[in-house]
């Protein structure tokens, strides 16, 4: 579908777009057909129908009672509306090693997909805004679709893609700022969320609130769980004393993994698979992200899926 990557095009040109570009374009010429669509606005007025004009939108209830032809006119066909929302909390700078060999974090590999999404909706012309998140919203841009806009999207991007020390000891929020987006977001909108969802273990129901509240404002959601598997989620650590830190309290605790592997893999399975479940009854679409498979397949593993369903 695409050609493989060299992994140190982005660092070496310092330019994500470049990246983007190639993920994208490969994709579009595979497959000719987009993943997401724009959403109508509701039905405002009939009109009559003029012969020769598309039948789309007759109303064939209408002339069944007049056995006239009235057309439905809606207020406004728009594009879509998408934001862009990235955890940027320390837990995501942990990472691995992807199938190229490549050293990724959850957050670069978040920026990745980011930055391939921009380019496919500037494609598309449609409208993208950019949110990153930690305990407090650090940065918010409205939904635009000019060249301008997009440009300022990926320094936005380049910066968050540049390793540094600020991330660490970053908690996050992730309910709170995503109850903060609903009331910000005040058109209907695509909402793409990129997070490892480390921050919700202990009170799930206040992130599944969260995410009521975005499907509440109309909003279509789609949750990137973004994680590493080998260490995180499978404590695949030989049996020995280590010390782990905190990422994002700096706390520390010495212990052997092999005394709690078990258990530990028991509670992440519990706790993720109540996380999809909940996505699939709120219909949000939940996309399962291990960083050391390369953003390249995760990402066009979906919207392969997705152009399928259309």
């Amino acid at each position: 579908m695409t050609n493989k990557i060299d992994p140190e095009v982005p660092i070496r040109f310092g330019n994500l777009e470049f990246l983007a570009r190639q993920v994208v374009e490969g994709f579009i010429t595979g497959l000719h057909k987009s993943p997401f669509h724009g959403f109508s606005v509701e039905f405002a007025e009939h009109r009559i129908y003029n012969p020769g004009e598309s039948t789309r939108h007759i109303d064939w209830k209408l002339y069944a009672r007049t056995e006239r032809l009235f057309v439905k006119r809606f207020e406004e066909e728009t594009n879509l509306r998408c934001q862009i929302v990235i955890d940027n909390s320390s837990s995501m700078h942990f990472g691995g090693k992807d199938q190229e060999g490549r050293r990724s974090s959850k957050l670069s590999f978040s920026v990745e997909c980011a930055a391939a999404l921009i380019y496919l909706l500037k494609k598309q012309r449609d409208a993208v805004g950019l949110s990153i998140v930690s305990d407090q919203m650090e940065l918010h841009t409205a939904a635009r679709s000019s060249s301008v806009h997009h440009k300022l999207l990926y320094s936005h991007l380049n910066r968050l893609y540049q390793p540094d020390e600020q991330g660490r000891n970053k908690t996050t929020s992730t309910a709170e700022m995503l109850h903060l987006l609903a009331e910000k977001i005040h058109k209907r909108s695509l909402v793409v969320i990129f997070s490892d969802m480390m921050d919700n273990e202990a009170r799930p129901d206040s992130l599944f609130s969260a995410l009521q509240h975005l499907k509440h404002n109309k909003h279509e959601v789609i949750l990137f769980h973004v994680f590493e598997r080998e260490k995180e989620y499978q404590f695949d650590y030989r049996s020995r004393p280590f010390r782990f830190v905190d990422m994002e309290t700096g706390k520390m605790v010495r212990l052997n993994p092999g005394d709690l592997k078990e258990d530990y893999i028991r509670k992440m399975e519990d706790y993720f698979r109540n996380l999809r479940l909940k996505c699939m009854q709120y219909r949000i679409d939940f996309v399962p992200s291990d960083i050391t498979r390369g953003f390249e397949n995760v990402l066009l593993s979906f919207l392969v899926k997705r152009s399928k369903l259309y």
